[in-house]
């Protein structure tokens, strides 16, 4: 059987009896959240599905990580990277329908039910039709949100251990129209790290300031201040955000504290910004803080990379979207996002694409990390067969290594 051919049947088509079994995975884990690294049943599941049709696996990558291979009867081909990430929120879910969260404080708020699902299913169409060249590395990741868990993987080996020559990845997209595809040629998700700065003064009574040194005082400009780094030191044409979004001061109305802690976030499109960012956040915090008497210091961590696409990879996940979906329904000069994304991890050892998949309007507050979200069904189908067709007509040479 030709590519051709097997790509023309691999589409899963909507109310088929393979998209029905997908439905069902999907609302199953997502009515069993689990949070970073803690992902056992989602994991249990996932092993026990690829052993069910035969695929190899590995388990415990990352505590819960899962990654299976799949080799070719087409002959040689590249090795193709396929990425689904597992985890869930800590999120009290606010919807009423049967597959709502069964734990309180556990939400798939953002999707990766969805994605977990989609790889899932053309894991099993591949396992069936493997007439396609090269191999192909299923990984289903723990930890994403805000945890790093590409980063444990890799660190543990995952590329040393299945060697790929191109890494694919995806995120549902609410508000991009259902089933769509958005792909960036470059940065698509901004670099991202936290941030904690303490303002130290002399606390004193609050009917009595001119006896201390008041840290809040000085933390409300420095607030205000680090909002010009990004309006007075960037480049208009380059991307930043510095945003505040914790202020732990005091204990009493009547007493003035003698620190103050503020937290938050700072993101970039690329790294040089984001050195940038650092180190002007270092000087300001430093240099507001004496001119006031006070003392700053600042600490920066949960640092993930800029999200940075590979242009050969690129090129092939749009021309085989163009191919399945039609070019009209696969958008290349959307804006990145400021979100973040620890598939930039992978994009460091391995070149790839990280793109979008549209997952319909967002009425009724169905936005990334509400508790109104769910993942729509309708596009499992879309998502799979999109795995399939790049494994298939993905047009790249094997890199030398």
């Amino acid at each position: 059987m030709s590519p051709k051919s097997v790509l023309n049947s691999a589409v899963i088509t909507p109310g088929s009896s393979r998209h029905m079994e997908m439905i069902k995975w999907r609302r199953h884990i997502h009515a069993h959240p689990e949070l970073a690294f803690m992902e056992q049943q989602t994991s249990a599941l996932v092993a026990e599905k690829l052993q069910e049709w035969g695929i190899e696996i590995t388990t415990n990558w990352a505590e819960t990580g899962v990654v299976g291979r799949i080799k070719g009867r087409g002959g040689p081909g590249p090795v193709i990277a396929l990425r689904a990430d597992m985890d869930a929120l800590s999120l009290d879910e606010k919807n009423t329908f049967e597959h709502k969260s069964r734990h309180q404080g556990k939400m798939h708020a953002c999707g990766h039910d969805g994605h977990t699902t989609m790889l899932l299913g053309a894991a099993r169409y591949l396992a069936e039709h493997p007439d396609f060249a090269g191999e192909v590395v299923l990984i289903f990741q723990p930890a994403e949100e805000g945890e790093g868990g590409a980063r444990v993987m890799v660190e543990q080996g995952l590329f040393k251990q299945y060697p790929a020559d191109y890494v694919f990845g995806l995120h549902n997209w609410p508000g991009l129209a259902a089933g769509e595809v958005a792909v960036h040629d470059g940065p698509v998700m901004a670099g991202m790290d936290t941030f904690e700065i303490e303002v130290k003064g002399n606390g004193t009574h609050g009917a009595m300031p001119h006896l201390g040194t008041d840290p809040t005082i000085v933390a409300a400009h420095l607030i205000t201040a680090l909002q010009s780094i990004v309006s007075r030191n960037l480049s208009p044409l380059e991307s930043g955000v510095i945003s505040v979004t914790q202020m732990d001061a005091g204990t009493m109305a009547t007493i003035i504290p003698d620190h103050v802690v503020l937290k938050g976030t700072t993101r970039a499109l690329d790294n040089d910004t984001h050195i940038f960012l650092h180190k002007r956040m270092s000087d300001l915090v430093e240099n507001l803080c004496a001119g006031f008497g006070a003392t700053g210091s600042v600490i920066f961590g949960g640092t993930y990379p800029a999200t940075v696409n590979d242009s050969t990879a690129t090129v092939a996940l749009e021309r085989v979207a163009s191919t399945l979906l039609s070019e009209k329904k696969v958008h290349s000069k959307l804006p990145p996002s400021m979100g973040a994304e620890d598939f930039s991890f992978f994009l460091q050892d391995v070149p790839g694409c990280y793109f979008w998949l549209g997952n319909g309007p967002t009425e009724g507050n169905c936005t990334l990390h509400s508790p109104h979200y769910d993942f729509n069904d309708d596009i499992l189908a879309a998502g799979a067969s999109l795995w399939v067709s790049l494994v298939y007509q993905h047009g790249l040479s094997s890199r030398k290594k």
